[in-house]
């Protein structure tokens, strides 16, 4: 199985730089058997049935990114750099690893300030990334942070445009709560209160799981040969609770239907036994075609980057030739692509 086998031409004009509005107006290309629907988000009321679970994603997205400034003595006197630093994941000891750009510039000891209230010193540097211990811990790190911090935008959005305070609210679900991502779930930036409200009248069931998404979904895939890929551990949790939801509704014969990637990839991590079970902890799972999946029925997610490890997991989902029909019709109807674009329903 060949990096080539999951490359498609997509033009740049169709990699959405700001969301739908209202979120749930958004396009939505359902696949279902043979056939391909051009729909819109809301239309997710009539392909649902009464009893169908949607398996939603909690995480909350930190506004990871800063810019900050480093200071040290010269025999001229003070001298101060520019840093720009991404947040990528607490350590156990409270610390953050982060992308700082230029790393090489600053030196273990040293202290940047993002803030007023807000600095980190590097404390080591390790696999191209720094070890920072902030000044601020809880509840007055997070308001540090907020104030400080801007929406860490994928790469291929930051490329066109620099982040603002609007993506502080665009950038995250109307749902979010466990605060730990540096990325967002982005199928679930298509709901909207209206949204939620029709489907729990159409009888549609929903059940939270938690997966701290994180800057390794970016990470582009380097080997020729995908199965030899390594994906970035992320952590995530499924309750008891959750579990129990999701066992009783494909006990009762309805449909199990993650909303996203990051959900699908958690309760499969959670249903490796063949059952879905209570799990928490960090997953490295990595779905490409070949793989056997035990709790989940369909998918609603965005359309993703060429080459992707996304790509290769709806791929997993739908087959490669499906899903090669499926995002030549996406693009030739001019859907729009990636994080902020439209969505797509897939039902094998």
């Amino acid at each position: 199985m060949q990096l080539s086998d999951f490359d498609f031409d997509l033009p740049e004009g169709l990699i959405a730089t700001r969301p739908a509005r209202p979120r749930s107006s958004a396009r939505l290309l359902v696949a279902e058997g043979d056939a391909i629907h051009d729909q819109v988000v809301t239309d997710l009321v009539t392909w649902l049935r009464p009893g169908d679970r949607l398996v939603l994603n909690d995480t909350r997205v930190i506004p990871a990114r800063l810019g900050g400034v480093r200071g040290r003595s010269s025999a001229q006197g003070p001298v101060e750099a520019r840093i720009e630093a991404t947040l990528l994941e607490p350590t156990p000891e409270g610390h953050w690893m982060a992308m700082l750009k230029p790393l090489k510039k600053v030196r273990e000891g040293e202290v940047i300030r993002f803030s007023p209230e807000l600095s980190a010193e590097l404390v080591a540097k390790k696999d191209g990334q720094g070890e920072l211990k902030f000044n601020l811990t809880g509840d007055d790190f997070d308001r540090a942070l907020a104030e400080a911090g801007a929406m860490p935008l994928p790469p291929y959005i930051a490329a066109l445009r620099a982040p603002d305070e609007q993506d502080k609210d665009d950038y995250q679900t109307v749902w979010a709560r466990n605060s730990g991502a540096v990325a967002a779930p982005t199928a679930s930036l298509h709901f909207d209160a209206p949204l939620l409200e029709a489907l729990a009248a159409r009888g549609v069931e929903m059940t939270h799981v938690t997966l701290h998404v994180g800057a390794g979904t970016f990470l582009p895939v380097k080997v020729e040969d995908v199965t030899t890929h390594k994906m970035h551990a992320e952590w995530g949790e499924v309750t008891a609770e959750a579990a129990a939801e999701i066992a009783a509704t494909r006990e009762a014969g309805h449909r199990v239907i993650p909303v996203g990637t990051t959900a699908l990839r958690l309760i499969e991590s959670a249903a490796r036994s063949g059952r879905i079970e209570p799990w928490r902890g960090e997953t490295d799972i990595f779905i490409y075609p070949g793989f056997e999946f035990h709790v989940t029925d369909a998918l609603m997610t965005n359309f993703h980057l060429p080459k992707s490890t996304l790509l290769m997991l709806v791929s997993a989902l739908m087959g490669q030739d499906r899903v090669r029909r499926i995002y030549e019709h996406a693009v030739g109807t001019q859907y729009r692509f990636f994080s902020y674009g439209d969505a797509s329903l897939l039902i094998p």
